[in-house]
Order: structure tokens, then sequence, then C-alpha cells
């Protein structure tokens, strides 16, 4: 059996437009989540060790990295960031942009 790796595998996929749009609204659901686990592993905590010290629960800590967690509140986040000797920046960007493609024009 062929294997394709995933880098490869996702180029591919998000050369269609309607991929690529689903893709990216995902992308930034899961940045935050991924820059959580990035310090908490960079400073060598567990789950339940950063939850002790942001004053919740290791369950808590879960849902917030697996990216789904949709009651993110602004006093959660800056305890998860004072717990990782980290701060929290929030800003605001103006939407890309929705490409359409063309349609097919018949003459």
């Amino acid at each position: 059996m062929k294997t394709t790796p995933y880098r490869a595998f996702l180029e591919e996929q998000l050369q269609d437009p309607e991929v690529r749009k689903e893709y990216e609204a995902v992308d930034v659901e899961f940045a935050l989540a991924r820059e959580i686990i990035a310090l908490r592993q960079q400073r060598n905590l567990t789950q339940r060790q950063l939850a002790e010290k942001a004053g919740t629960s290791q369950p808590a800590i879960a849902r917030v990295e697996s990216g789904s967690y949709r009651n993110l509140s602004l006093a959660f986040l800056r305890r998860l960031a004072e717990a990782l000797g980290a701060e929290p920046e929030i800003h605001l960007r103006e939407r890309k942009p929705e490409i359409v493609p063309p349609q097919n024009v018949t003459r």
C-alpha cells in the first residue's frame, strides 16, 4: 500500500477552494489550542499540572487543547497564560474576501 506524506496530501486537498475555505475556518479555531499545547510542553507540564497552576480541572485543559472549547472567557485565558508564564494577545483583523470560482459560461 502506497502512503502519502501528510503535507503533500494537505497541499493537494487545499487546491479545492471549498476544502481550503473549511480548512482555514477550522485552522483559526485550533490555533490557540496549538499555542497552549506548545507552551505547556515547552514548560514540561502535564495537563493536570497546568490545571492546578491555573486553578481549574484537567478536563477543562483537555477541552481547551482539543480546540473545540466554545466558551473560553478572557478571564480563563488570562489564568492559563499566567500559569504558562505568558500573556494573552488579542486582536481583530479584517476578514479575507471570499474567493468565488468562475462559473462556466456557454455561448
